[in-house]
This record gives structure tokens, sequence and C-alpha cells, in this order.
């Protein structure tokens, strides 16, 4: 829960961020400045929430941030009753450097910014299943260099006990390991239907794959409706991204357009896809973006864009104003209501009116077949 310790350490943060002043603010901010407050939770019987994070790197690249990040996992745990929160989905690029051993650009060395986003996610350890896949900088020095990752030794199986039972699978991954890069965790709605959530790493190779499509194609997961979470997929003009110049997609590491052809046009119960990594200094229409395609059994699938990092004062500014997506599911996985919300200014008195983002890009609905 968030006590009052907690309240004077997020506004301190906010403050320190920039937060005071309607200048500092993200595009966003003055567009919603009229928009009326919450609540706006789940009153439909069965309807449930998923929450999008997104990009979390940029709140713990810098100290000052990493507050910022703490408010958002602790309005998810905070509202996980009421707003009936069943999986939270962490859109990778986790962190801004990957390798502990080379020095950082920031104030923070890349081993403060693994604790740093760890400590975060604590407080949903427990309550909540999370999702997390690695994005490119994640792996290697700086940025997908190479196929090495610390997510394994701070995002491990047994950490989180709400993964129990949860958690059905994990490939391996390019050392032969079996980690969260790849996994798959199985979800029941309060209606009884049957969810099955992928993640797969930044650039996933022909192998990752093979290994997605296979596990969605058995009798045991074919009727489930199936969430792929992955890094890079598509831009903000819902393009999915055909080429992408990194070390690892140089070595074969497929992009969005690929995956699409790969793995999630074929299978008919992949459904949504949600995506992080593609961002714009204060400006929504490149960090967020939805389409709508038919796989090959005629079955629409959703895709989703929503990576605000460089908002709220662009890439150095404070990380991202908070923002989180949440997609309300209708109790036969038919309608889907999208919102976004900052737990950032819904703490701070005097911008309470700016916590839900109600621009046509942030909340909107759409419905499945």
């Amino acid at each position: 829960m968030l006590n009052r310790r907690d309240s004077f350490k997020f506004l301190a943060a906010a403050m320190a961020a920039g937060v005071t002043g309607v200048p500092a603010f993200s595009q966003a901010a003055e567009s919603v400045e009229k928009a009326p407050a919450g609540p706006d939770f789940p009153t439909e019987k069965d309807h449930w929430t998923m929450v999008i994070v997104p990009d979390t790197q940029s709140y713990v690249k810098y100290g000052r941030n990493q507050g910022i990040l703490e408010l958002m996992t602790a309005w998810i745990q905070e509202n996980a009753q009421k707003f009936r929160i069943q999986q939270v989905l962490v859109a990778g690029d986790l962190v801004e450097q990957n390798n502990a051993n080379r020095g950082s650009r920031y104030n923070q060395t890349s081993e403060q910014q693994w604790s740093a986003v760890s400590d975060a996610f604590k407080r949903l350890d427990g309550v909540l299943p999370y999702v997390v896949c690695t994005g490119n900088h994640d792996h290697g020095f700086y940025s997908a260099e190479n196929r090495e990752t610390n997510l394994s030794k701070y995002f491990f199986p047994e950490r989180n006990p709400s993964w129990n039972g949860v958690l059905v699978e994990m490939g391996l991954n390019t050392f032969g390991q079996k980690t969260l890069e790849n996994a798959a965790f199985e979800f029941t709605t309060p209606a009884g239907q049957k969810m099955l959530t992928i993640s797969l790493p930044f650039a996933p190779t022909d192998e990752n794959l093979a290994w997605a499509k296979e596990l969605v194609a058995r009798p045991k997961y074919e009727n489930h409706f199936v969430t792929v979470l992955t890094h890079s997929f598509m831009d903000g003009n819902a393009q999915r991204i055909v080429s992408e110049g990194y070390q690892l997609n140089k070595e074969g590491g497929n992009a969005g357009e690929a995956i699409w052809q790969k793995l999630v046009k074929p299978s008919k119960n992949i459904r949504l896809v949600v995506c992080g990594h593609r961002s714009g200094a204060d400006n929504w229409p490149e960090c967020t973006s939805f389409r709508k395609d038919k796989n090959d059994a005629g079955k629409d699938v959703a895709q989703i864009l929503f990576d605000t990092q460089a908002l709220g004062g662009g890439w150095n500014g404070n990380g991202g104003d908070g923002w989180i997506r949440l997609l309300e599911f209708s109790a036969d996985l038919k309608t889907v209501k999208a919102r976004t919300l900052s737990p950032l200014f819904d703490i701070i008195p005097g911008y309470r009116h700016m916590a839900w983002e109600r621009s046509e890009r942030n909340e909107f609905t759409f419905t499945m077949d």
C-alpha cells in the first residue's frame, strides 16, 4: 500500500524531476488539462484489467527518476483488486545499460540500474504475476552488441510467488539456459476464459519463434487467447518494423514484420501483441500506436505500441511522466477498453485532472471477433 512515507518520497522524486512546473510536462499533459479525473475502473461483472508498463530505462538511468517507477508499481499494487488486475506486462529495456563492468554514461551504473528496476517490482512479488521481456538495452554493453543479459540475475522464476502455477514453461536462451527471456504464463479470467501470455527477447531468433509457435499449437493451448509480449514490433505510425541495425538483427534476430510472418500470422490463437521500443521526445504520436489485422485463421490480432519513456522532458527528462496503459477486457474477451493513466500526476495535488490521458490514441475501445 502507498503509505504517508512513500507519498513524501514520490513527491520529492517528482519535484527533483521538474514536475512542479507546467513547462516541464510532456505535451500530453497540456492536452488533458481540462479532462475530468477518475475514478475509471471496471464496473461490469467479470471484467478485468491487463496493465502495460512501458520501457523503464529512463526511470533507472538517473537516480532522481527512480521514485517515479516505484510510484507506478505502488499504484498497481494498491489498485490490484479495485481494477481487477490479473497480469502486468513490462515492455522491455528495463535498464539503459546491461553490462556492469563498463563505465556508465549516466549517474547510475548498470548494476545500480538493474537493482533499481528489481526493487520497484518487488512491490508486486506475491501480489500479481508480471511478465517481463528484454529490450535492446538489456543485452550487450550498451545496446544489443551481443545476447548477454543480467535479466536472470534479478528476475528469476523463484522470486515472485505469484508465478507459482502461472509460469508454465521457459524456453532456452542463446546460452542453452531456461530463463524468463522466453517464457509462457497461463491465466484464467474471472469468467473462466483461458489465456496464455508469452514473452520473447529483443530480436528473437528463429529458434525463439519456433519454440513459441510449437507451444501455442499444442492441444492444451490451441483454444487459449494468446498474447505475445516482445520489445520491438512496430512504430508510432502502426507500421511493423521491417529491419533494424542492431548487431543482434545482423546476426539473424527478427524484426517486427518477420515476427508477424513467422509466428503471429500463422498461429490461429495469437490475438494480441504488445511492444515498446519506439518513443519520441514529448510526442505522443511517436510512442503510441494501434492496429488490427487478420491472422491466417481469419481472427483479429490487435497490436499495441506503448513506450512513453521520452515524455516529461525528452530523453533526459523525468523518464516518462509515470504513464501506464490499462486494458479492460470484457468477460467474453471480445471488447477491450484502453485507458492511459499517470500515477505521478494522480498523486500531486493540483494536477490530478491530468492523470487520465483522454486523447484518441490513449483512450479507445476495440473489438475482437
